[in-house]
């Protein structure tokens, strides 16, 4: 980023230093805001977006701490995480300024300051800046996995170390928490990041279509095949096949892909032909390893075939300050797809989305700040603006007496459904899983 594009907050109690670097800064940046009070700094974040924070070690008496600045620091990164925070300091206090790095701050100024030093470090720091593990991008459609939290950073380095090497991958997470970006993130970080990344939600193959979706079939195999098709497993040769809702397929199913795996060939449908097959597996499932290692229901040697290394994607609940992040994510993206924008926001509107539990993890969240962005007729985000799924209402105000999972599943689905008049597709989408996962559900309750 220039520095010239940059919008810089100054908080300082001392109004000469606000004066001071106000006209120092004012030439080379976009825009400055200045304020005395940092007591002002939740309203002031939530409410614009800023690139830098400038921010005094030092004030008279606000925070009874020592080290105001250190409280000030830890405030303003658990607001807005990915915000570059320098500090203003004295000489006397360069070992707490030190400090404040190893708390989240960028850079530190000391007084008295050199004006060409200070626009030097700023411009560097804009210049170089990096995600610091904030976010992994991938190269489909310039998505990416955002987050600062302790939970994701661990999935990063988890990414960053796996994806090198061709190990099998099993990721494991609830629906909606992007483990299909994590399925992306390794394998545009691999070394076969020049070939095929193939996707196949596994799940919804029955059990005629799952040998020819996956491994071809030839012409006149069956009644259809009026041709040659080359499977999933071919079309990945070279590359990255990944697997989706491998958790639900049939065991008939997962003793022929144990073979294939192990012996590293397929044979088409109607042909005797053996075909070497060179591909990195990745695997994921919203199913807990304990289910998995049920062996009812999953084969344990085909668990150890395919998970060589597991990686847990965390659900947004449990990812603290990410919420904040991924918010201002969807908010620009969506300011961008419907010429909105751009937002300030209300305190209360942050507020709002960190008390919800978000049963439908990010994949709400995106539905969420996309429906606020679509709805409201201003610029300035309240509460109010945003609206919650009916469905998880429901849920988690125990409007339904018979409170087993079952029940409040087998309602929950009748009542999606009648909402969307029968609309299987709409159903499915509203409740955050797979047509088929769908139909299963259906017949699982007799419906």
């Amino acid at each position: 980023m220039q520095l010239k594009n940059a919008k810089i907050l100054i908080i300082d109690d001392d109004q000469d230093v606000l004066t001071a670097l106000r006209l120092l800064l004012k030439p080379f940046v976009v825009e400055i805001t200045v304020e005395k009070q940092p007591g002002n700094i939740n309203s002031l974040l939530t409410a614009s977006r800023f690139d830098v924070v400038i921010l005094d070690m030092n004030f008279n008496g606000l925070v009874n701490t020592g080290n105001e600045g250190i409280f000030w620091l830890k405030r303003i990164k658990e607001i807005t995480p990915d915000i570059d925070v320098v500090l203003i300091t004295a000489y006397g206090d360069i070992d707490l300024a030190i400090r404040s790095l190893k708390e989240g701050a960028s850079d530190f100024i000391v007084k008295p300051w050199q004006n060409k030093k200070v626009i030097e470090s700023l411009q560097e720091m804009l210049q170089n800046r990096k995600s610091k593990g904030k976010s992994i991008k991938t190269n489909t459609n310039g998505s990416k996995i955002i987050g600062e939290s302790a939970e994701i950073r661990e999935v990063f380095q988890k990414i960053q170390k796996v994806a090198p090497t061709d190990a099998n991958i099993l990721i494991l997470g609830e629906n909606g928490t992007g483990k299909d970006l994590v399925a992306r993130a390794i394998h545009d970080n691999s070394n076969r990041k020049n070939k095929a990344f193939v996707k196949v939600d596994v799940g919804a193959l029955t059990s005629t279509l799952f040998e020819s979706e996956l491994f071809g079939y030839k012409k006149g195999a069956f009644t259809d095949a009026r041709e040659d098709r080359k499977g999933r497993f071919e079309a990945a040769q070279g590359g990255t096949l990944f697997l989706d809702e491998i958790g639900n397929i049939s065991l008939s199913q997962q003793a022929r892909l144990l073979t294939v795996l192990q012996n590293r060939q397929i044979s088409p449908l109607g042909s005797n032909e053996v075909i070497p097959i060179d591909i990195r597996l990745i695997c994921a499932t919203n199913l807990d390893i304990s289910e998995l290692s049920n062996e009812a229901k999953f084969r344990k040697d085909l668990i150890y075939r395919i998970n060589t290394v597991d990686i847990i994607v965390p659900p947004l609940r449990l990812r603290g300050t990410d919420i904040t992040l991924l918010t201002r994510y969807f908010l620009e993206l969506y300011s961008e797809k419907y010429a909105k924008g751009p937002f300030k926001l209300d305190p209360g509107f942050l507020s709002k989305l960190k008390n919800h539990n978000f049963p439908g993890n990010i994949r709400e969240l995106q539905f969420v700040i996309e429906r606020a962005v679509i709805m409201t007729e201003g610029s300035f985000l309240t509460a109010n603006d945003l609206s919650f799924s009916a469905i998880e209402s429901k849920i988690e105000n125990n409007d339904i007496e018979d409170t087993r999972l079952e029940t409040v599943e087998k309602n929950t689905i009748l009542k999606v459904i009648d909402k969307n008049r029968g609309n299987i597709s709409k159903s499915a989408k509203e409740l955050g899983i797979t047509r088929a996962a769908l139909y299963r559900r259906l017949e699982k309750y007799d419906l």
